[in-house]
């Protein structure tokens, strides 16, 4: 449902309440409570402004396709934008909505601009949702240590026991440091961001597992292949069961594979889903259903009195990364050294997708914040807008 910024800047209080603590309410399934941006500490005036901002800086990518085309139709940005070898797409793309967003204090509702319930790609904030089902796996002791070698556990393809790959373990695949190689789905290892040339990547080699961190599509979804043989099941009826549905998510996510990601285990025929949308597919969602998998994130896999992941597992997700200190687990962003964001605090972290589509956590504000299709470059601008309208008594003190 479409919402303005002026009728949801004046979110009516819960009657006679005051704005709880985050660990005190959780929404239910098909509802949320919201509270007045004053209620929850901010500055309406500045509140705004961030949200202005956000929607003035819609992403157009690329930018001179605006001239010729629609800029929000993906069947035309996305094969452009990751145009070089084996760049045609194999999995669903759309029209993604125009500029829209969530932002949250306490658990409630302050804040929402656009259609915050209109399902699009989320591309690479798909990796959260696939470090999740391996986080439930770790959980219920499917994998026993997460240095354990993967094919200890699966062996889903040939090129899982390439000498190269044996030693990977689930830690270096969840960290994107594996350096995996192999093709998977027809798209080979070398092809996914190779460089300055197409070449580049296929020519130096693959790097010593564990010593390089790169944002692969093909790796993660190497990772989405281990785990579904892990699983014996679809990963997306893994996370409804043990996440989305816990959580009082929608019915109307979907996490979609390519045309050609299907595999057989134990006689089943099971459709095999990516980590990101480079070729299509991927997580399709709302910015409502992101804000509910944001608050999980904030309240360290807790909903309530239940525990969806565990601390454990929370903690190693937001752990530094030896090659890459400002990235946990797939897709946990940190604000290490405060470089992504400078303007919030070193906790912070986000889950980050093309487009861009954020999810942001601040565990000193409880505050939790979605902004979809916001250009890459103004992303930490945006930040330092709301954190600029914080104004109550746990607000950071002026930079």
């Amino acid at each position: 449902m479409a919402r303005t910024i002026a009728s949801l800047l004046l979110a009516s209080l819960l009657a006679g309440g005051s704005a709880a603590r985050a660990a005190d309410y959780v929404p239910p399934n098909g509802a949320w409570q919201a509270h007045t941006p004053q209620a929850e500490g901010f500055d309406p005036v500045k509140l705004k402004a961030a949200i202005a901002f956000a929607i003035a800086n819609e992403v157009k990518f690329p930018p001179d396709l605006a001239k010729v085309a629609d800029v929000r139709d993906l069947r035309i940005a996305i094969p452009l934008q990751f145009s070089g070898p084996f760049s045609d797409p194999i999995g669903p793309l759309k029209p993604h909505a125009p500029s829209n967003g969530v932002i949250l204090r306490h658990g409630y509702i302050v804040a929402e601009w656009g259609d915050s319930e209109a399902v699009d790609m989320t591309h690479s904030v798909t990796k959260t949702f696939l470090s999740s089902v391996a986080g439930v796996a770790f959980d219920r002791n499917l994998i026993h240590d997460v240095n354990d070698r993967v094919i200890d556990y699966v062996r889903p393809t040939p090129d899982f026991l390439l000498p190269h790959n044996q030693p990977v373990t689930w830690d270096q695949m969840l960290r994107q440091t594996s350096g995996w190689v192999g093709t998977i789905w027809g798209k080979p290892w070398w092809a996914d961001r190779p460089g300055k040339n197409p070449w580049d990547e296929l020519a130096a080699g693959p790097p010593p597992v564990g010593t390089e961190w790169k944002y692969s599509d093909v790796r993660a979804n190497a990772l989405a292949l281990a785990l579904t043989y892990l699983w014996k099941r679809p990963l997306p009826d893994v996370l409804r069961r043990y996440v989305m549905d816990p959580i009082g998510a929608s019915d109307k996510w979907h996490w979609e594979g390519y045309r050609n990601s299907w595999v057989t285990i134990g006689g089943r025929r099971i459709h095999v889903v990516p980590g990101g949308g480079h070729w299509g597919g991927g997580m399709f969602i709302s910015a409502r259903d992101l804000a509910r998998m944001g608050l999980l994130g904030l309240r360290k896999g807790e909903w309530g009195t239940r525990r969806i992941l565990s601390e454990q597992w929370i903690a190693q997700a937001r752990t530094p990364t030896g090659p890459n200190p400002g990235y946990g687990y797939m897709n946990w962003f940190l604000n290490t050294d405060r470089k992504l964001f400078p303007a919030a605090s070193e906790d912070c972290v986000a889950f980050i997708g093309n487009g861009d589509n954020i999810v942001f956590i601040d565990y000193r504000h409880d505050m939790v914040a979605v902004v979809r299709w916001i250009d890459d470059a103004q992303k930490a601008q945006f930040v330092a807008l709301l954190e600029a309208a914080i104004s109550g008594p746990d607000a950071a003190p002026p930079q």
